[in-house]
């Protein structure tokens, strides 16, 4: 419903971050497979997502998760700065390429352990997990500035995730909400090994 992410997606050609074959599907809402087993997700649940994250022009913001790089195109367009991080190289690689092709110049980003979150960056006061963690990460916690909102899905690999509305407040007290079911591919430690 807010305008601003709307106006977000609709600036972001989304066939650009789909794989060839599956170009016609790209305006379907819908999750579509891409490298490495990961998955771009449904527009709605993207506009949801960052809907939820209170977006700010003033602020940055870290994505945990890079994938196709469709998140944080999006989220480019409204943060003053975006800082994603990805474990697979492949997908690190190709998105780096489509953000400098579609001259996206507020968006860095590292291949790296999610869990472990940006600490040369942080604090951050906003935090998007664009995978299912089974447990909400200490080190994202610890890196939300006062403040703060991480959005994030939560739960089992094979069972039941929900998106959390996790909010930390000046004294530094966190508080959790629960949102919406969802399915995401899950939120794994460390560097991938890529064949």
């Amino acid at each position: 419903m807010d305008t601003d992410v709307l106006n977000a997606i609709e600036r972001v050609p989304r066939e650009a971050f789909v794989p060839a074959p599956l170009r016609g599907h790209s305006y379907e809402n819908s999750a579509l497979p891409i490298k490495s087993g990961q998955t771009i997700s449904q527009p709605y649940i993207v506009a949801y997502m960052t809907q939820m994250l209170e977006p700010n022009p003033r602020n940055k913001v870290l994505e945990v998760g890079t994938g196709s790089g469709y998140q944080a195109a999006i989220l480019a367009k409204l943060f003053r700065r975006v800082y994603s991080i990805e474990r697979y190289r492949s997908l690190h690689t190709e998105a780096m390429q489509l953000f400098e092709k579609l001259k996206i110049m507020n968006l860095t980003t590292k291949l790296g352990d999610g869990h472990k979150g940006w600490l040369e960056q942080a604090p951050f006061k906003h935090i998007i997990v664009t995978a299912a963690a089974e447990d909400v990460p200490g080190a994202l916690v610890d890196q939300l500035d006062d403040h703060g909102i991480m959005i994030i899905p939560v739960g089992p690999d094979e069972g039941d995730q929900t998106i959390l509305k996790i909010t930390k407040d000046h004294h530094g007290l966190v508080a959790e909400e629960e949102l919406i079911p969802v399915r995401f591919v899950p939120l794994v430690q460390g560097l991938a090994v890529e064949s």
